[in-house]
């Protein structure tokens, strides 16, 4: 049987993981956000 401190740190573990993809999922919409804008910075010129 698993104790606190085991499952604590599979929790803690766990949010890293989730926390960590969130900021690639995050950077990456704003890479292409700012290519989109870019984009439209070339069209009007």
């Amino acid at each position: 049987m698993l104790n606190h401190k085991a499952i604590l740190t599979a929790m803690m573990i766990l949010g890293l993981g989730v926390s960590m993809s969130a900021c690639n999922t995050i950077d990456g919409a704003g890479q292409d956000i700012e290519q989109a804008g870019e984009s439209v910075q070339d069209a009007a010129n």
